[in-house]
């Protein structure tokens, strides 16, 4: 059963969507089957990896609403073990749709319960908000990545996506975990950065991913072209950051999967 991680901090602008896109294109080029589900009505996701914008076209929408199934909303990529489930701009309208819903924070567990068995990894990239949207996202989660940039402000909202995951492990989804806190946009020469990632470091431990993304222009280039970066420019610096940021949560499930058969056999 696949790995299901969503991208999620409700801060704009720490880099979500490019962390999604990449990740999710790098545990691709890594061979493994890999599922990208677009839930932020921006739809910046489905653009990154070059599907445009189609009125008719199944999507994350339709999941959410009852009228189309997972199976049926997928989308083939450039990649070849990458497939994306794209967004579209009624999303938006979900949040008000769900309210009077049955089973509203479930709905995208339940679309995707069906094709998890397809993959190794589902990237789930959330809105900038900690909205319906989000928490249908966080409940169908096995565990949360944090993008976040080294600044002072920063610090401040994951205090609050924490305690947003606290509360949904209590009542909606106990299995709920932290995969880690990814540092973006980061400048390692500024003190204020050095000063961050302590604090990170300290609060955080082991969460904190060793990988770390630079500021990188071909990064930035690669979504108006319709690519992942590795695509794009596979030497970039911003590339290799985050193929080394898929290794690093890919070689966290082998270790956990190898313990866990320990305990069990012993």
């Amino acid at each position: 059963m696949g790995r299901v991680i969503a991208v999620a901090n409700q801060k704009g602008g720490v880099g979500k969507t490019t962390t999604a896109i990449n990740l999710a294109a790098s545990f691709a080029a890594a061979e493994v089957n890999t599922l990208l589900v677009d839930c932020d009505p921006q739809s910046n996701a489905s653009s990154g990896l070059g599907v445009m914008k189609d009125p008719n076209r199944l999507s994350t929408y339709h999941l959410l609403l009852g009228a189309a199934t997972g199976e049926e909303a997928l989308t083939a990529t450039d990649l070849e073990q990458l497939w994306l489930i794209p967004s579209h701009k009624n999303l938006i309208g979900a949040n008000i749709e769900l309210v009077e819903a049955d089973r509203r924070e479930y709905r995208l567990r339940d679309a995707i319960a069906a094709i998890r068995d397809r993959f190794q990894y589902i990237v789930l990239d959330c809105p900038p908000a900690l909205d319906l949207l989000t928490l249908n996202a966080l409940v169908a989660a096995d565990s949360v990545l944090i993008p976040m940039q080294a600044e002072y402000f920063a610090l401040e909202g994951v205090s609050e996506l924490l305690d947003t995951i606290e509360r949904i492990r209590a009542a909606l989804n106990p299995v709920l975990e932290i995969e880690g806190v990814v540092l973006t946009m980061l400048d390692e020469r500024t003190n204020l950065a050095q000063q961050v990632m302590a604090e990170l470091k300290n609060f955080f431990g082991e969460k904190l991913c060793a990988a770390s993304v630079p500021r990188n222009i071909r990064l930035a280039e690669a979504p108006s072209h319709g690519k992942a970066a590795l695509v794009y420019d596979p030497r970039s610096k911003g590339a290799e950051s985050y193929i080394r940021l898929a290794k690093e949560l890919i070689g966290k499930q082998l270790s956990a999967v190898s313990a866990q058969a320990s305990a069990i056999s012993a």
